[in-house]
């Protein structure tokens, strides 16, 4: 029992160590479908190497109160506000980013979630 216990004091411990997540969101408004689609095939791999997953990825948004957002709205969840930033600053991030520039008007920022 007492070994059993130790464990799952560990295990919780180990929990509470882990960073909180970090999203990063971005309202996507596309004027050049052709070169959007270029830049998500290319950013996909790029996302997932630094341990990212697409939570939400352009579908139907719902305004609750106040305006609606005029384009898509992404959601990508990071393991951490570490990970996020690295994602960010990447050289692999950094060579495909002026595609999504060129293919319509964005605002992206980092929100670092809730602790484990």
């Amino acid at each position: 029992v007492a070994a059993i216990v130790a464990a799952a004091t560990c295990a919780r411990a180990a929990d509470t160590l882990k960073p909180p997540k970090a999203y990063v969101i971005g309202e996507v408004d596309v004027t050049d479908p052709a070169t959007y689609k270029t830049y998500a095939e290319k950013t996909s791999p790029i996302v997932a190497k630094f341990g990212g997953i697409y939570i939400a990825r352009g579908g139907q948004t719902v305004p609750v109160e106040g305006t609606g957002p005029a384009g898509r709205i992404v959601v990508i969840e990071f393991p951490s506000l570490a990970a996020a930033k690295a994602f960010e600053a990447s050289a692999e991030y950094l060579k495909v980013a002026p595609i999504r520039q060129r293919s319509g008007r964005w605002s992206f920022f980092i929100v670092e979630g809730t602790a484990p």
